[in-house]
């Protein structure tokens, strides 16, 4: 159940910058010089998971839920998440003071189920399958007339994404490259759609887990490749690459790097012990894929997005124990 529109342009990430201005955190972009002799790079953290909720999913959620005209706004809206984006949505609804429905997977991180439950969203359980996802959600729609926001290929919820890289090139207009986390491809778009216009000399790497690597391969075939089951740690880059995002990475000549989850792990200690931020899986891959093709980024100014820091802190033991000692 794909949101139909237009694909969205700078413009939209201009007027999403100014929409969602009100209610969204600007960032800090962080920096470790023992990282950049790690990595052989000079590497700036834009650190979304300190964004509101705890991930930059609150940006496009944001600018999604006050875009709604008048007459639309008080049926509610609604999603299907596993955690970041729910909550984000759920949050952006309360701001409004309109009714917010979340369709969960089974099995989905409690921590995150909390948040969404926390700005009052109403929470609806599914199968853990993306079938089961968009069939719940069409239901929902059916029942009460809610708005579908979806988590990546909403033109609204890209644009909103897109505001997170707009503030680290505004800060940092030099960047030779950018490395964004690859699930759905919210984030990604957004940032390609900015890159675009402020730094079109600058190229986009994509770190995407091996365990669910739909992106690498539907950029390899030239089309969508949906044919997998997820089997990573990285839990918010579980979700299905959307037509709509596809279409505008493959437009600015976006790059996908693999990475397994063990490195992906060793990254996430390396932050925590260089920067003292502890980050999801999700966001440490960006590190993670710097520091697996060093050669591609050796010399380089590396901007990278950390997209949220919502863990379990019960799971984190077991988590860490994938990847024992701080390097990589």
């Amino acid at each position: 159940m794909e949101t139909t529109t237009q694909h969205p342009c700078f413009s939209d990430v201009l007027d999403a910058a100014a929409r969602i201005a009100p209610f969204a955190q600007i960032t800090p972009v962080l920096h470790a010089h023992s990282l950049d002799v790690e990595a052989g790079a000079s590497l700036h953290f834009k650190a979304e998971h300190l964004q509101r909720v705890g991930a930059f999913k609150f940006r496009g959620a944001c600018n999604a839920v006050f875009s709604l005209d008048d007459a639309d706004a008080p049926r509610g809206v609604v999603t299907h998440s596993s955690g970041n984006h729910g909550a984000a949505l759920a949050l952006a609804a309360k701001l409004r003071g309109i009714p917010c429905h979340v369709v969960v997977p089974e099995g989905a991180m409690r921590t995150k189920l909390a948040g969404i439950q926390r700005s009052g969203a109403i929470l609806h359980r599914c199968a853990p399958t993306i079938a089961a996802r968009e069939a719940a959600c069409a239901q929902v729609q059916a029942d009460t007339g809610a708005t579908l926001v979806h988590p990546y290929t909403d033109a609204r919820v890209i644009a909103g994404q897109g505001t997170a890289a707009l503030e680290l090139l505004s800060a940092h207009p030099g960047l030779d490259a950018i490395v964004a986390p690859l699930g759905g491809g919210g984030l990604a778009a957004g940032t390609a759609l900015a890159m675009r216009a402020l730094a079109p000399h600058c190229r986009l790497y994509l770190a995407e887990p091996e365990g669910a690597a739909d992106g690498a391969r539907s950029f390899a075939r030239g089309s969508l490749d949906h044919d997998f089951v997820p089997d990573t740690v990285c839990d918010g880059l579980r979700g299905t690459l959307g037509a709509i995002n596809f279409d505008i990475l493959r437009s600015a000549g976006a790059q996908v790097l693999t990475v397994d989850d063990a490195r992906t792990v060793a990254a996430m200690r390396l932050l925590l012990a260089r920067c003292k931020q502890l980050v999801e899986p999700s966001s440490a891959i960006a590190l993670a894929a710097v520091l697996a093709y060093r050669a591609q980024f050796a010399g380089k100014r590396v901007g990278l997005i950390l997209t949220g820091g919502n863990l379990d802190p019960d799971a984190l033991p077991a988590l860490l124990a994938l990847a024992p000692g701080e390097t990589p």
